[in-house]
């Protein structure tokens, strides 16, 4: 996708260095489909999000349904939905905290699954093939963006 947006590679980085995000928290017009689906139905983009960043333990099905019972049960879906931003978030070195995470999903919760979804797609994956797919195109020697799974600390 060319975007214009250079991606840094978390693949390079030293140790707790992290990166920004590649768009702003209200970029959502840069794609008008996922703002719509994401404003009537966030249940569906969360659960995108979460195949992805669970790498594919946990359907997008499964997840969407569970975010949807917390938001009709509780109205708290931002709190579950804000360990998973923060899940991604160490997982691609992007800068952020736990605090600011739980923050930016009680705030805003749209704004920042389209981030979320947004910073997925820009780092290679298509969210419409699930983890499964996105594994599948690794394997047929598709470029896919690489995933940090953790540093060593002392």
């Amino acid at each position: 996708m060319a975007t214009g947006i250079p991606i840094i590679s978390t693949g390079n980085l030293q140790p707790g260095t992290e990166v920004p995000w590649s768009t702003c928290l209200c970029g959502c017009c840069s794609d008008v489909a996922n703002c719509c689906i994401t404003c009537w139905c966030p249940c569906i983009t969360f659960g995108q999000i979460a195949e992805i960043v669970d790498k594919g333990t946990v359907s997008c099905c499964a997840s969407g349904a569970a975010y949807t019972a917390l938001a009709c049960l509780t109205g708290g879906a931002c709190f579950f939905s804000c360990f998973y931003r923060t899940k991604l978030r160490k997982q691609f070195r992007l800068k952020g905290s736990p605090c600011s995470d739980c923050l930016v999903h009680c705030c805003c919760e749209t704004c920042s699954l389209w981030q979320e979804y947004r910073e997925l797609t820009r780092r290679g994956f298509d969210m419409s093939l699930g983890c499964e797919g996105n594994m599948a195109g690794q394997n047929r020697g598709l470029a896919m963006a690489p995933v940090v799974e953790g540093v060593m600390r002392r």
